[in-house]
């Protein structure tokens, strides 16, 4: 397995393009750029992690095809401990780093083709199954990081794949031969994927009869030829050029670093394709990746509001005010919905179940109930952290007027909150409190692992909702 400087020692040595701003990076310093340099630092800590006496039962595991040991985020989960205990690593990750470390998107991309190839083979005779499986011992072997690519830029949503004006639109394949496919088109919103070694391609919604060149799953390096990322921007990135102070979190970044990843006519060899016009397994392989994926907000984003909450309390102690009713209200408020989110992603885990190939799989109903959550409560929770903060989240001066020779004593005289608190030290606080709960965050909250209707959708059809009716009809007696 690899430290956290071996990862990113191993990432020097891709040919990946990389856009931002303009200009095409060298991909060599990329984990030193000054605006990507904390999405390498959070990933890196998955595999620092590992080695730590602390971590080491929940970021190590025994693999389930060689037996040797590795890391949890190239694992197939083989129980329902499995599942328990990623939630409880996303959650521990996240009170180290404060951040998105944008891993797990590859595992539940992993976990979720594991499953639905092999019960593709089982229902048509292919052999994608053992395709998937040989990509999956070389992840394992390698200690690498996938990035998970599922979401497409859709165009018009009221089309379908194929009814496109511009067939680019979904990712497709173009060209079939004796040696494998060509693909087309573009993934959205790509967590990690630039600090990433291999990503994982899975159809982003399920297809018709006519959609069969979009019905395409597939693993390519993130730097194979045709594959450009344009790097996207983030709210108060400027800063991250002007100094540690007033980043908030300069060590890691908050979100995922997201880009644009293009795929101009890239080839794949057939050994990494694992779905090719099989439409009707492409609502399954999505779904399935869905679940995964909304499983693990409750631990991450539980971590992170435990990071807000250490803040908001900090925060108060500077501003000699935490002892006042109503802040210890707004905590305890914070605290109550940090911990419900945890234990609905927990829910999901327990109440997993077996699937046909051995591997596990959550309860899909309440890993969506889980990040719908998500998309409300962290609101509420950031809410009550400005609350508590203050206004002055919002009207700090920088870190430039803090130093500058003329006017940072005033900065630093008039910012002070409590005698024995350095008001460098305060303004850090507040800086992390700003940083985290507003802009992009937020954002992801909402959108991450699918928009609040996409959870609605899935609950909804999973509830079973004629079974109540009969309950009540049996209860009360109606024949």
């Amino acid at each position: 397995m690899l430290t956290g400087k071996e990862y990113i020692e191993s990432l020097r040595k891709r040919n990946i393009k990389v856009y931002f701003m303009g200009e095409l990076l060298d991909s060599a310093t990329l984990s030193e750029n000054p605006f990507l340099r904390g999405h390498f630092n959070a990933a890196a800590m998955t595999y620092d992690m590992a080695f730590d006496p602390v971590c080491k039962d929940l970021l190590n595991v025994s693999s389930h095809l060689t037996g040797k040991t590795i890391n949890r985020f190239t694992h197939v989960h083989q129980s329902c401990e499995d599942l328990v205990k990623k939630v409880k690593m996303l959650r521990a990750i996240s009170l180290r780093t404060g951040s998105c470390y944008q891993r797990c998107v590859g595992c539940d991309a992993l976990n979720a083709a594991y499953t639905v190839t092999y019960e593709m083979d089982k229902a048509l005779g292919t052999q994608y199954h053992e395709r998937l499986k040989k990509f999956l011992l070389y992840v394992q072997e390698n200690d690498l990081m996938v990035a998970g690519a599922m979401t497409d830029p859709k165009g018009d949503r009221g089309l379908s794949p194929g009814k496109q004006a511009d067939p680019d639109l979904f990712v497709h394949v173009v060209k079939r031969d004796d040696k494998g496919i060509v693909i087309r088109g573009a993934k959205c919103h790509m967590t990690g994927m630039i600090n990433s070694h291999e990503m994982l391609v899975m159809p982003t919604m399920a297809m018709g009869p006519d959609d069969k060149d979009y019905a395409v799953a597939c693993a390519l390096p993130v730097d194979a030829p045709g594959v450009l990322h344009i790097f996207g921007r983030q709210t108060n990135d400027g800063r991250k050029a002007d100094g540690d102070l007033d980043q908030g979190n300069p060590r890691f970044a908050v979100v995922g670093g997201e880009c644009l990843t293009v795929l101009e006519d890239v080839f794949v060899p057939w050994e990494k394709v694992f779905m090719c016009g099989e439409t009707d397994f492409a609502g399954l392989l999505v779904e399935r990746f869905a679940s995964y994926h909304r499983q693990n907000y409750g631990g991450c984003k539980g971590g992170v509001s435990d990071i807000v909450i250490g803040a908001a309390a900090l925060a108060a102690d500077m501003g000699g005010y935490a002892k006042a009713a109503h802040v210890k209200d707004k905590l305890n408020q914070m605290i109550h919905l940090t911990e419900t989110l945890y234990c609905c992603s927990i829910a999901c885990s327990a109440e997993g179940a077996k699937t046909a190939s051995g591997a596990y799989y959550v309860n899909p109903l309440l890993a969506n109930c889980s990040k719908h959550n998500v998309t409300s409560l962290i609101y509420e929770i950031d809410r009550l952290a400005q609350d508590i903060g203050g206004g002055i989240l919002a009207t700090m001066p920088s870190e430039k007027d803090m130093n500058h020779p003329e006017v940072g004593k005033y900065v630093q005289k008039y910012l002070r909150g409590t005698a024995s608190v350095p008001t460098e030290d305060r303004i850090r606080v507040l800086r992390l409190l700003e940083n985290m709960t507003g802009g992009v965050a937020l954002v992801e909250s909402m959108h991450g692992a699918g928009s609040p209707q996409a959870q609605k959708v899935m609950y909804s059809k999973l509830a079973n909702l004629e079974m109540k009716k009969q309950c009540v009809k049996d209860l009360v007696g109606i024949k």
